[in-house]
């Protein structure tokens, strides 16, 4: 064998050598994430937008019965979803305007691990801080409620909402993270998942009711990620998708976005 013959391979070797690990990835992606300030302005409007719709909820239902005080820490993921998914966005289309891209496929040239640690970072930060958001508006609201309506702490009354709703935002934000990938502009990839998890879902309520010909609209409505998400989190007797489909619903939203983000980092130049 000539030396030009093992010369690839010596390069390849070499090459390999300078990756970096996945751990290290994963280190790297958390200092990428939380050193930007737009990350932080995003928690804490999502805290904010919280706490103050939780409160006028409980203000306005706390004489009402049959309302849930869960209800009132929950239902404002309605609107909260939408900075999740814009911090999704933004977490890789910042890279792509400043060009650190680059960078990181130059240190890690598998692009799919770095589609992986990008979405471990970003969901488990998420999750990990609507986690506490929903448990502080927990606490918040708790005062306005009592008998049968008020907080139960216990890990099947309060906590799986709260649980189910932040794992709901992580979702949100890896769909979000998925546009950034295949779209790369900032406004792009916010318009995309803008129009997926709020635009669709009332152009869809539009015309599902309108003859029998259209209710195949109602059940792509159903199945939107902000429908999957509530079937999921507040689940009722007798609703359309059962909690087991819900969450396989939002699993199959995440599952295409990130194999479209694969495809588009597999195919196009960085």
């Amino acid at each position: 064998m000539t030396a030009l013959d093992t010369a690839p391979r010596r390069a390849s070797h070499v090459a390999a050598s300078y990756r970096v690990t996945f751990p290290r990835l994963l280190r790297s992606e958390w200092i990428k994430l939380s050193t930007l300030r737009s990350t932080w302005w995003s928690i804490g409007l999502t805290a904010v937008l919280t706490f103050g719709i939780a409160l006028l909820m409980a203000a306005a239902f706390q004489n009402a019965p049959g309302f849930p005080a869960i209800n009132a820490v929950v239902i404002p993921f309605q609107f909260t979803m939408l900075l999740a998914g814009i911090l999704g966005a933004i977490a890789v289309t910042g890279e792509y305007a400043t060009g650190m891209i680059r960078s990181t496929f130059a240190a890690q040239p598998r692009r799919g691990a770095v589609l992986a640690a990008k979405a471990v970072v970003v969901a488990a930060f998420l999750f990990i801080a609507s986690l506490v958001i929903f448990a502080v508006a927990a606490v918040l609201v708790a005062p306005f409620f009592s008998g049968d309506d008020a907080i139960d702490w216990r890990i099947d009354g309060t906590w799986m909402p709260i649980l189910t709703a932040s794992a709901s935002m992580a979702v949100f934000a890896l769909i979000g993270l998925a546009f950034g990938f295949m779209i790369r502009s900032g406004a792009g990839a916010i318009a995309a998942a803008v129009g997926l998890l709020f635009v669709l879902p009332i152009v869809a309520s539009i015309f599902a009711g309108v003859s029998s010909d259209w209710e195949w609209i109602g059940w792509v409505a159903d199945h939107l990620p902000l429908a999957a998400a509530q079937y999921a989190i507040i689940t009722e007797p007798g609703a359309p998708v059962e909690a087991a489909e819900a969450w396989g619903t939002l699993a199959a939203w995440v599952a295409a976005t990130a194999l479209g983000a694969w495809a588009v980092l597999r195919t196009r130049d960085a």
